[in-house]
C-alpha cells in the first residue's frame, strides 16, 4: 500500500514529489508544469504539455512548494499565483462531481439511504460508499463500508447533490468498475486537500465493514 491509501499496481507510473521527495504512484500527486509566461499552472488532468513538477495532494505540501520548491524544481525563477490550492481544490472537486455523474448515468450508481443500505445487505459488489460531509452523524453510522471498497465523506450534500442531480445527497454509492476505480483516485486527492472526511474517517482512513 502506498502513501495516501493508493495500492502500487504493477505497472503504475510513479513520480518523486518536489516537497518530501517521496516517490509514489502519480495517482496520489499533483502535477504542475509552468507556462510560457513563467507563471506555475496545476494540471489536475495530467495533459498539459510540458515538464512536469509533482506534488503529495496535501494541503502542506502545496503551501511548502509555493515557498520555493516550484522554483527550485524548474530551476528558474517561477510565478506562484495565490489561492493555488483553493484552485486545485476547485479542480478535484468539479472532476470528483463529474466522474461520480458519469458513473451514476451508467447505471452503476445509487443515492438515498435505503437503496444504499438495499446495495449494502443485498450482496451488490460495492466500490465506493459516498456519505455527505455535512450529513447527520447518526444517521451516516447506520450504514456501512464493505470489505475491499472506499468510504468517502470529504463531499458535501449539495455537492453530492450535483453528482447525482438532484438538490442534496446524504448517501451514495458506487459499484465496482473503472469510472468508481477514477473516482476513488480523485477524490482521494480531494480529501487529501480538504483534510476531513467527517465521522470515523477524519483521520483520513478508510471505514471498515461495522
Amino acid at each position: 500500500m502506498a502513501r495516501g491509501g493508493h495500492n502500487k499496481e504493477r505497472g503504475d507510473a510513479e513520480r518523486k514529489c518536489i516537497v518530501t521527495g517521496e516517490v509514489q504512484p502519480k495517482a496520489g500527486l499533483i502535477r504542475f508544469v509552468v507556462g510560457p509566461d513563467d507563471k506555475v499552472f496545476p494540471d489536475v488532468l495530467g495533459k498539459l504539455p510540458g515538464r512536469g513538477m509533482y506534488v503529495s495532494a496535501t494541503r502542506a505540501a502545496l503551501e511548502s512548494a509555493r515557498k520555493g520548491q516550484f522554483s527550485r524544481s524548474a530551476k528558474k525563477p517561477v510565478q506562484v499565483p495565490d489561492g493555488l490550492a483553493e484552485e486545485v481544490e476547485r479542480q478535484l472537486l468539479r472532476h470528483t462531481v463529474d466522474l461520480i455523474a458519469l458513473t451514476r448515468k451508467s447505471g452503476r450508481a445509487v443515492c438515498g439511504f435505503e437503496k444504499v443500505k438495499g446495495w449494502l445487505a443485498g450482496g451488490e459488489r460495492v466500490r465506493v460508499l459516498l456519505q455527505a460531509s455535512d450529513g447527520s452523524e447518526r444517521g451516516k453510522a447506520k450504514l456501512w463500508t464493505p470489505e475491499g471498497a472506499r468510504y468517502f465523506g470529504c463531499l458535501t450534500a449539495a455537492e453530492l447533490g450535483l453528482a447525482f442531480g438532484r438538490q442534496t445527497v446524504i448517501h451514495g454509492a458506487l459499484a465496482t468498475g473503472g469510472l468508481s476505480n477514477r473516482v476513488v483516485e480523485e477524490a482521494t486527492k480531494l480529501r487529501g486537500l480538504r483534510e476531513v472526511d467527517g465521522g470515523d474517517a477524519a483521520s483520513g482512513k478508510d471505514i471498515e465493514a461495522r
